[in-house]
């Protein structure tokens, strides 16, 4: 199909993982040059490729289903474009499909989906962990930014799920103790592996995020010791056709109420605390506020 706007859907996986998004954002203007194709540039004083992703992704997670939007201009042909990229893409990120949109569409996610392997030893304590949450009226997190407050997490969790077994996808190279099996098969899975499964709505106003989730469920060693988040799903608002309530994202904010003086110094205090101690156990990808998402 022929068109001068293209919505791509792409996995970024392995090493790349590693890079962060300002990095990929980097990466894919020089994919775009060396694909000599006639990409549009932003204004301004430092233009750049009109290249939008639907979604950030945290450093360090891989992302199987990642949308990100092209505009050219003139006219090409989905199926060249997506060839021209292929070629270009360095390894570890692999371009699933590209698709012609309308100039003024704009992809907003409605729905991610995340999972997280586990082992089974801790499978039942999780799975009660997951429906105690969903129980609950009302789950509170405290956030710095934008502003200090505390947060109701409960509307954007459409569900928290712990499934026996794990993907057959390949797994990133590195260690991961006690969490996967070997590392590099194409179905480098333990038998004896489970996965937690986070199922979060997106609007505008915000969502959950899945280091607060993994604190609230008592399950943040997993990530220091070595399992690696996935990001599966991205669903955007205008390719899923109306459902009827309640299977549909909140509308408007959630409750929030805004943290004191002495809350915002207690909150700053812990979150420094509990990076420094991710510092001293060789962790990266921190800051004060939790997993950097660029």
């Amino acid at each position: 199909m022929t068109g001068d706007k293209f919505r791509f859907r792409f996995a970024k996986t392995g090493t790349l993982r590693l890079v962060s998004h300002h990095d990929l954002m980097r990466c894919g203007e020089r994919m775009l040059r060396r694909a000599a194709l006639p990409f549009k540039l932003t204004a301004g004083f430092h233009p750049t490729p009109r290249l939008v992703f639907a979604l950030s992704l945290s450093l360090g997670a891989i992302g199987r289903d990642e949308v990100v939007e092209l505009e050219l201009t003139e006219p090409r042909d989905s199926g060249a474009v997506l060839d021209a990229l292929r070629a270009q893409a360095p390894p570890g990120l692999e371009f699933l499909s590209a698709t012609v949109v309308p100039m003024k569409a704009t992809a907003r996610a409605r729905r991610v989906t995340y999972e997280l392997p586990i082992p089974a030893a801790r499978a039942p304590q999780l799975r009660a962990a997951c429906e105690s949450l969903l129980a609950e009226p009302k789950v509170w997190v405290e956030r710095l930014r934008p502003s200090a407050k505390r947060l109701n997490l409960r509307p954007y969790l459409r569900g928290l799920r712990v499934e026996a077994g794990g993907s057959a996808r390949p797994t990133p190279p590195g260690p991961l103790p006690e969490v996967r099996g070997p590392v590099g098969g194409e179905s480098a899975v333990a038998a004896d592996q489970h996965t937690l499964t986070f199922d979060l709505w997106v609007t505008q106003e915000g969502t959950a995020r899945t280091d607060e989730l993994l604190r609230l469920l008592g399950a943040s060693d997993l990530l220091a010791a070595g399992a690696v988040l996935e990001r599966t799903l991205i669903e955007l608002r205008d390719e899923v056709p109306e459902r009827p309530a309640p299977d549909v994202p909140p509308d408007g904010p959630s409750d929030s109420i805004p943290l004191t003086g002495p809350e915002v110094a207690a909150l700053t205090k812990r979150l420094e605390l509990e990076a420094a101690e991710q510092v001293a156990e060789g962790s990266w990808g921190a800051s004060p506020n939790g997993p950097v998402v660029e």
